[in-house]
């Protein structure tokens, strides 16, 4: 695994169902959140997109008036997001602002939401946009960063054999998505694995497979970008019985 050998060995936690996987997670993250803040910091945690990060989102709401969390000390960002309307249901930070930003009253400027037509000419210009923000923020790593797997192996808008698996860069712009919508933003495996905890979400025996492949010993992050994001102290799988049962 690229660049991933010095790090934390991944840990793998299965659950019932995918209700049960978001409850856990849910939990999981609100305590991390809860910690952190007492501690002195705002944590920075970076979302995906995607029916278990939705279901996610829902049970942080609905949980989160036992957390003691400070909405208005935490920044939000995302792994990747659609180059579509700023207010289109197909962009991820829509799913979240509906889901569980807005219902917590989360401040607007601790939500970082990627640019969209309107405010960048290009998918490139996107890009360079968010990684300038960034680059100057305070976020000098996240707390933790959430991902999806697609059945490809793929994350964020990083898919198996794409140019940008090896970029440099905080954030690319991506044409070609083989997922419509074709335009997308995401940060680069570098950006995604700057992160004390990288947590990947996987639910549905139509991911299990990439699920193995990303856990196998030997493969490439170019056949599997899963497989190139590890958090600096600690990599949880969260899966349910389904998406884990090929291991």
């Amino acid at each position: 695994m690229t660049g991933t050998d010095s790090l934390p060995e991944p840990h793998v936690e299965v659950h019932a169902d995918a209700a049960a996987l978001a409850t856990a997670v849910a939990g999981e993250l609100l305590n991390r959140i809860a910690d952190s803040q007492a501690a002195g910091h705002v944590p920075a945690i970076c979302l995906t997109g995607g029916t278990i990060a939705d279901a996610i989102h829902r049970e942080v709401a609905r949980m989160a008036p036992e957390s003691g969390v400070d909405w208005g000390a935490v920044d939000f960002w995302f792994g990747d997001e659609r180059y579509v309307d700023r207010d289109s249901p197909d962009r991820n930070a829509v799913q979240a602002r509906d889901a569980f930003l807005d219902v917590l009253g989360v401040p607007p400027h601790r939500v970082h939401e990627m640019p969209s037509p309107s405010s960048a000419r290009s998918v490139d210009e996107a890009a360079r946009s968010y990684g300038a923000e960034l680059r100057g923020s305070a976020a000098h790593e996240f707390l933790v960063t959430m991902l999806g797997v697609g059945p490809d192996g793929h994350i964020a808008s990083l898919f198996p054999g794409f140019s940008q698996l090896t970029a440099h860069d905080i954030a690319v712009g991506v044409t070609g998505s083989p997922k419509p919508p074709p335009h997308r933003v995401t940060l680069t495996l570098e950006a995604l694995a700057h992160s004390a905890a990288v947590w990947f979400l996987v639910s549905g025996d139509a991911k299990a497979d990439a699920v193995r492949r990303a856990l196998a010993e030997d493969g490439t992050v170019a056949e599997t970008p899963a497989r190139g994001v590890r958090g600096t102290a600690e990599t949880t799988w969260f899966l349910d019985h389904d998406a884990a049962s090929l291991l």
